[in-house]
């Protein structure tokens, strides 16, 4: 693709068809014991979910050295401020740091545990089976990179993205968009497994919990999948453990099958996630994620000068790219369907030339205006 005369973009880095899979039935299952105690009765209004902008969550990274600071502040379900990582008064007694006043957003609901960095199909069957026994959440866990000393790395899905991707699995959740909800990780690294349990059942007062059969938990990882179940039994909550959604595609690179890491067993992950995209193999990204993956980026500044053709600074990214090269058959986005489009993916930009020039309005982009490319 010729790049012309396509002005460059300006901008700082800041984020905050369903594939069919087989459903298995759950490999453990504990239910709430009857003489569990009663809780006190707790009234909630309807919610639509919580919100996502980049208004409420903000993240300024350093792509070039791969290093990360960042400040989140967020959005309750009800729309009240939230707390920011940044006050510890706000955050001390709190476990749960985006749900508002209080931690009721997620009382008598099922909790699926996991990291959920890429949302990926075997992700989507733990909502899936949450939503069988009540309102389906995700806790994942922020600032883990930080406390272990990890280098950085982008999310899979852009911050701003993820309430777009939940929302597209409320037709395997009876309906229901999962909602997520994010704890602190320095709050509960030290935790045993069973004061873990013991906080999910007495500050969240959830009704149970989902978890893949790999799921480890606890202080250095020191609980495991059958240990949940038992923790759970003891403090009256459900426990639904999960067979692994296995990677049925086995796509292997130059004759041999990639080391994703230590735990591969075939299973879908974002490990595979992570490693498909980097060589851009995005026919094997879609089946990992039941959909496709869509780059986001954040204009901050826009100039168009040729009208088919588009450049920007692959410093606008929110997430993780595919590896370097030419893709086709890719689709724009900027809030509303765009068209279709050619990228080109170099070390310095992301070129993008649209299918057809009149597809674009006189005046597409506006300053700090999200733009998505979904890749085919």
């Amino acid at each position: 693709m010729e790049r012309g005369g396509a002005a460059a973009l300006a901008c700082t880095f800041r984020s905050s068809s369903p594939s069919q899979v087989s459903h298995w039935p759950p490999l453990l299952r504990s239910h709430r014991r009857p003489s569990a105690a009663p809780r006190a009765p707790h009234f909630l209004l309807p919610t639509t979910g919580r919100r996502c902008s980049y208004d409420s969550q903000k993240r300024f990274l350093d792509t070039s050295k791969g290093l990360k600071s960042f400040s989140l502040s967020t959005t309750s379900l009800f729309g009240r401020p939230g707390v920011s990582l940044n006050d510890e008064d706000l955050v001390k007694d709190k476990l749960l740091i985006d749900c508002g006043d209080d931690q009721d957003c997620v009382l008598d609901g099922i909790v699926a545990l996991g990291k959920f960095d890429a949302l990926h199909i075997g992700h989507r069957e733990l909502a899936m089976h949450a939503s069988k026994s009540g309102n389906p959440f995700l806790l994942s866990f922020v600032g883990m990179a930080e406390v272990l000393g990890w280098e950085y790395r982008p999310p899979i899905v852009a911050h701003c993205d993820r309430k777009r991707v939940l929302s597209s699995w409320a037709t395997y959740c009876r309906n229901v968009v999962p909602v997520e909800y994010q704890v602190e990780f320095s709050k509960v690294r030290y935790l045993t497994p069973h004061q873990f349990v013991e906080k999910l059942s007495t500050d969240l007062r959830i009704k149970g919990v989902v978890a893949g059969e790999n799921y480890r938990f606890g202080y250095k990882a020191s609980g495991d999948a059958a240990e949940l179940v038992k923790l759970c039994e003891e403090f009256g909550l459900s426990a639904f453990i999960v067979r692994s959604v296995m990677d049925t595609a086995k796509r292997s690179y130059n004759g041999a099958t990639p080391a994703v890491n230590s735990s591969d067993k075939g299973q879908v992950s974002s490990s595979r996630v992570r490693h498909a995209l980097s060589v851009g193999e995005m026919e094997y990204v879609s089946k990992l994620l039941g959909r496709k993956h869509r780059l986001v980026l954040t204009v901050r500044e826009y100039s168009l000068k040729e009208r088919k053709n588009i450049t920007i600074p692959k410093s606008c990214m929110l997430n993780m790219p595919p590896a370097d090269g030419f893709y086709e058959n890719c689709e724009l986005f900027n809030g509303g369907y765009l068209g279709l489009c050619k990228v080109v993916i170099n070390t310095e930009t992301i070129d993008i030339e649209m299918k057809d020039e009149s597809s674009l309005p006189p005046n597409p982009f506006q300053e700090n205006q999200q733009l998505g490319i979904e890749f085919g």
